[in-house]
Parts: structure tokens; C-alpha cells; sequence
């Protein structure tokens, strides 16, 4: 049984790849480049592009199971090609927006690919991820030690990205998740300050909050560039997920503890949610610098 895993070079799918050697499973990864992938050596990379479906006739060859990094534009027709390779189960890297109503265009054109297909399915939302914290903060904490940002009290649940992994793993590798949508968020709620703190504590240096405008930290997202600048209008509020405008106001007054705990992968695997001091932990030097 070959399982492929897309997107096999990102912060999750690197670790569900690595997950599904651990358990003994035949694992194909999917990237761009063979060369650059840098996965296990236990690991098939075969070339192939989501965006160029007619490239992963070689990758999808005797698979059984998929895992799927979304790419709305071409889903259908992957998710079509897949299931004649005969393909019988995928499980998608969906979003926690989806669960709460705000996704119609990204991800759940996706899961709605697969869900009519008729292959069996498993859809996993993660929430905020921990991740984009080093991305939009770790330049400013490696150069200066500084976070600046204008939402010091805003809080979520990040949630770590080996916590996607675990859930995603488990559905492509068990049997009793397919039919399932299993919506994840780490298992404390924590205003940006803290998560700051948190942060500094696991590196050891101490990082100064600094409280800027929006239209300052957008300022500075861009001129960052990368994930900061691509998300900065929907993250700091001047946008909508599908990129329209919002009611600032109305932002502002959500209580994220309304609608009480947030779901995480415990519920999925039994074993408790690694917590944000923990994601610090793991990531700890990629906030030092170089």
C-alpha cells in the first residue's frame, strides 16, 4: 500500500511523511523538485506540480491512499485523476475557517472535491497555526528582539502543527476517521503578549512588545515580505478570508471564548494537545539569530 503525500515539504506534511515511515507505510512525496527535497531516505520523492495536474500520472501510480495539500483551482481535476489511479481514500489539509463559516473559496471547494467523488474521506482543520508566528515575528525578534504588533490582548488557540500531523496520519493509516471532519486548535487560549512571553522564555532572551497601528504593522509586513506580506490585510484585520473588507468594529468585539474549549487533536488521538510553550520549545533556535 503506497500512500502520497502533497505538500510533502511543508511544515505539516513533512511531519505526517515522517509519521507514515515510522509506522512501516510505503510513502511517496510530491514536490517540485526531487533534489531539494530533503525528506527520509525512506521516502519515493517523484516530481509533480497540484497546479499542473497532468505531472502526477508517475506520482499517483498503485497509490491507495493520498494525502491532500489544497489547491482549490485544480482540485477536481486531481482529486478525478486520483481516484482513476485508483486511489479509495484522501485525507485534505483543510482549515478551521471552514468549520466556522468563513470559507467558501480556499478550502472547502477541496474538501467538496473529494466529499463528491465518492472516495473515502477525512478532512483536517486546523485553526490559527503556531507557525505563523515565527513567520511574522521571528525577522523582527532574530534582528532586534522585538514583536511589534497592534493587537497585544487579541487571543486564539495556535495550534502546533505535529498535532495536524498526528490527526492526519491516523486517518490516512485507520480505519473509523473517513467521513470525518476533525477541527484542531491547541489547547490554551493566549493573547499575543503571552504568546510573546512564551516565546522568550523557551529562547532565553528577552523580546520587547511594542504596540503599533495597523496600518503601521501592515507597513512592516510588507516590507518583511514572504507569508507576511502575502496575509497581512486578512491577519490584521483590513480584509475578509476571501479578501473583501470587514467591519472593524464588529471584530473587535467577538469574544473567541464564547463559544466555549476549542477541539484539539486529543480528541482524535487521546493524547493531550502540545501546548504553545511546547511549539516555542521545538522552534526555539529558529528565533535566534543566524
Amino acid at each position: 500500500m503506497a500512500i502520497l503525500v502533497t505538500g510533502a515539504t511543508g511544515s505539516v506534511g513533512r511531519n505526517v511523511v515522517r509519521q507514515l515511515v515510522e509506522a512501516g507505510a510505503e510513502v511517496r512525496a510530491l514536490t517540485r523538485s526531487r533534489r531539494s527535497a530533503g525528506l527520509p531516505e525512506a521516502v519515493r520523492a517523484v516530481a509533480g506540480d497540484l497546479l499542473q495536474p497532468e505531472s502526477l500520472a508517475d506520482a499517483l501510480k498503485d497509490v491507495d491512499r493520498m494525502y491532500l495539500f489544497p489547491v482549490a483551482e485544480t482540485a477536481r481535476e486531481v482529486v478525478a485523476l486520483a481516484r482513476q489511479a485508483g486511489v479509495r481514500r484522501i485525507v485534505v489539509l483543510s482549515s478551521g475557517a471552514v468549520t466556522a463559516g468563513f470559507d467558501s473559496d480556499f478550502h472547502l471547494p477541496v474538501e467538496r472535491a473529494v466529499e463528491e467523488s465518492g472516495l473515502e474521506w477525512t478532512h483536517v482543520r486546523p485553526g490559527e497555526f503556531a507557525m505563523n508566528k515565527l513567520a511574522l515575528w521571528g525577522p523582527s525578534i532574530r534582528a532586534e528582539g522585538v514583536v511589534r504588533d497592534p493587537y497585544p490582548d487579541a487571543a486564539w488557540c495556535p495550534v502546533h502543527e505535529q498535532d495536524i500531523a498526528d490527526v492526519a496520519a491516523l486517518a490516512l493509516l485507520e480505519d473509523g476517521h473517513c467521513g470525518r471532519a476533525y477541527t484542531l486548535n491547541g489547547p490554551d487560549m493566549l493573547s499575543h503578549r503571552r504568546q510573546v512571553e512564551l516565546i522568550a522564555e523557551a529562547i532565553g532572551r528577552p523580546i520587547r512588545f511594542e504596540v503599533v497601528s495597523r496600518d503601521e504593522a501592515r507597513e512592516n509586513y510588507h516590507k518583511q515580505g514572504g507569508f507576511a506580506a502575502e496575509n497581512a490585510g486578512f491577519l490584521l484585520g483590513f480584509e475578509d478570508y476571501s479578501g473583501g473588507g470587514t467591519d472593524l468594529q464588529a471584530l473587535e468585539e467577538v469574544d473567541p471564548t464564547a463559544a466555549g474549549p476549542a477541539p484539539t487533536a486529543e480528541e482524535v488521538t487521546g493524547v493531550p494537545a502540545r501546548t504553545f510553550a511546547e511549539w516555542a520549545h521545538d522552534h526555539a533556535r529558529e528565533f535566534l539569530p543566524d
